[in-house]
């Protein structure tokens, strides 16, 4: 098995098949939720293929200084990210091409960068490996630019590409990658996987995580809360459980907060839209347990349809994530939708 790594025993079974057999595809596509450990596993198995594991641990996005890189770049203009597309390479021949900019999106600068790379030979051994992270956020044109890559792949190149939603790839990508799944831990798992990490709070970490140890490691419980709150209000201002004035302020407060992103207010609610479904469905095994009592109330309120109707509401507003749409305008937008039903 893979050194340092939590769950998803089946796809380490696999990758260590593969590499005992010495037939490893060109094209992997680890897809799964976020903080499942995709990206971990993909820099494992290099590190298996390549050696020198300091060196692409180097890469793990997760480290403050690659963070802040990433972060730095949010404010630069377009033309000069386009000018340095950002890719991570401590390793010679390990290449890791992360989302970048304030949507966090990979551009087709980073594809024709990864294109050109592609042709170099290995400095050491017979292969390189290149991880594009977040595939799924390629905008049209550096999906299309990918695809070329993929169609005719230099024998020395290997690809591993994680993806939250392999849907949001192209068909004749997908169909390019050998698919691994990943799936969420176990709950003994992840009360392995927080002993073994000394986390505080563990059992909320667990609890608010989904079975994902990447959530519950990084999992900054006061600011969840807070925004968790925030979008708790929503919910019950759209259900009429709550007046309209209840809102206001948030809604003012999500405005003045430029630097929150709106897909992190977009997940708190299809959390509480599933926990909301459960309640309904009489079925107890709800993520947010702290707020049984709120939720159970709020459940009783709205109907099947109002629940599918917020469901697309929110999916309609995910969907133009990628249009820098205005994390105000939407959620006001969003609470309007809400309230027709009810």
């Amino acid at each position: 098995m893979f050194d340092n790594f939590w769950g998803n025993r089946h796809v380490q079974i696999a990758l260590e098949g593969m590499i005992a057999h010495e037939r490893i595809p060109q094209t992997l596509l680890f897809a799964g939720l976020e903080g499942l450990g995709k990206a971990t596993l993909a820099r494992r198995f290099a590190a298996r293929l390549l050696g020198s594991p300091e060196k692409i641990e180097h890469d793990d996005l997760s480290l403050p200084e690659n963070t802040a890189a990433i972060a730095a770049r949010e404010k630069l203009p377009a033309d000069k990210r386009n000018d340095d597309p950002l890719f991570f390479g401590t390793h010679p021949d390990f290449l890791t091409f992360p989302p970048d900019g304030p949507m966090r999106q990979l551009g087709i600068p980073q594809m024709r960068l990864l294109k050109e790379r592609a042709q170099f030979k290995p400095l050491h051994g017979e292969r390189r490996v290149f991880l594009i992270d977040q595939a799924d956020r390629a905008n049209e044109q550096a999906a299309n630019s990918l695809l070329k890559t993929l169609e005719e792949p230099p024998d020395h190149l290997i690809l591993i590409m994680t993806a939250d939603n392999v849907y949001d790839l192209l068909p004749t990508i997908r169909s390019r990658c050998v698919l691994l799944n990943f799936s969420p831990l176990t709950n003994d798992d992840m009360k392995d996987f927080a002993r073994a990490r000394a986390l505080d709070n563990s059992e909320r970490r667990i609890s608010l995580s989904g079975g994902s140890p990447g959530v519950a490691a990084s999992l900054d419980i006061a600011v969840y809360e807070k925004r968790r709150a925030a979008m708790l209000a929503l919910l019950k201002t759209g259900a009429g459980a709550a007046p309209y004035a209840t809102w206001l302020p948030i809604s003012e407060t999500l405005g003045r907060s430029k630097s929150e992103k709106l897909e992190l207010y977009l997940k708190l609610l299809y959390d509480l839209l599933r926990d909301l479904t459960l309640l309904g469905e009489s079925n107890p095994a709800i993520r947010n347990i702290d707020l049984r009592a709120d939720l159970t109330a709020l459940s009783a309120r709205v109907s099947r349809k109002w629940l599918i109707n917020a469901v697309k509401s929110v999916d309609e507003i995910a969907a133009l994530l990628r249009r820098n749409i205005q994390k105000q305008i939407a959620l006001d937008g969003l609470l309007m939708q809400l309230r027709r039903p009810a």
